[in-house]
């Protein structure tokens, strides 16, 4: 193959499955090159079968001081059943990695197969994009806020539509430090938020935000960062952050439901098969709203809804 133009050999290797592609990198400095490059990753990509990279902690607990193993799933359709398959030979296991032991790994965000870190615990406050099928791994700088006190972290990784730079948001929520020209330190409670451009070699503050947001991780589409948002008094339920313009805004939410005598309610964004959804969990039911048009509010649309019964007889609980 060493006669064969660039293009064709491209055109070859990003049609080759991914456990194939690693052995390829040890092949010629020339294929290292090949396959290193970001037009090849976004290629073979396209071209690859969906998978799944689960995070998994064998000791119970969210917040094990033991950073886990990125397992990758194939998942395998047919016309009316999905398969999951698991090769122990594409785990990462972060137990290994002298920098990550004896600290708490969370997954914040993925774009394009790669995987933002963030590392706590014992002392450590690091964040980390890491490429499980390549073994390859960056340490981003480290944060200017933080360094005491106790704050809320909100993450989202993601990359623009337009710059195609990919980008790290971190928004920090409670009392934290504030860096000033004198010598004394002072601590206030805001919600600042700080980026972080893949290329460059620092945090930049970004604005303070005047909403609370809810869960640490926000899901990443047509490149914007999506959560929800704390408090009644906002017009929308969805709060967003564009990756291009590097501005909040809020954004058309699901009509809200109520459900008579549910004491709890939360609500959890995600992407499901392109499309932005939330999934309002109560105490006795499980409603699945999909966005169908990304922006359009009325295209929002109850894709799903469990109800879950309890029978007095049994005393078992059954799901309709």
């Amino acid at each position: 193959m060493e006669d064969l133009p660039e293009n064709v050999t491209v055109e070859i290797l990003s049609r080759l499955p991914v456990k194939t592609i690693i052995h390829c990198k040890c092949v010629c400095k020339k294929w290292l090159n090949l396959v290193s490059n970001s037009y090849f990753a976004t290629l073979h990509l396209s071209r690859s079968p969906a998978g799944l990279m689960i995070h998994h902690n064998p000791i119970k607990g969210r917040w094990s001081q033991q950073p886990g193993i990125l397992k990758w799933v194939e998942v395998e359709d047919e016309y009316d059943d999905h398969h999951l398959h698991h090769d122990p030979v594409m785990s990462l296991n972060l137990n290994l990695a002298p920098l990550l032991q004896k600290s708490t790994i969370l997954t914040v965000g993925s774009v394009n197969g790669l995987l933002c870190l963030w590392q706590s615990g014992q002392g450590k406050d690091n964040t980390y994009i890491c490429n499980p099928i390549t073994r390859e791994y960056m340490i981003l700088p480290r944060q200017k806020y933080y360094k005491e006190g106790y704050a809320d972290i909100v993450y989202c990784f993601g990359v623009g539509s337009l710059r195609q730079e990919y980008r790290v948001i971190r928004i920090f929520q409670g009392n934290i430090n504030i860096p000033s020209d004198s010598t004394s330190r002072s601590r206030s409670s805001v919600l600042r938020a700080e980026v972080y451009t893949f290329g460059t070699s620092q945090w930049r503050s970004v604005c303070d935000i005047p909403y609370w947001l809810d869960r640490f991780c926000g899901p990443f589409l047509n490149g914007h960062a999506h959560w929800s948002v704390f408090g009644k008094d906002s017009p929308e339920n969805i709060y967003v952050f564009d990756f291009d313009n590097e501005t909040f805004n809020f954004f058309p939410s699901p009509p809200v439901e109520t459900i008579q005598g549910s004491e709890n309610h939360f609500k959890t964004l995600a992407v499901l098969n392109g499309c932005l959804c939330q999934c309002d969990t109560f105490d006795s039911q499980l409603t699945i709203w999909v966005m169908k048009e990304y922006g359009v509010k009325t295209s929002w649309h109850k894709d799903l809804v469990i109800k879950e019964s309890f029978s007095s007889k049994m005393g078992t609980r059954a799901s309709d």
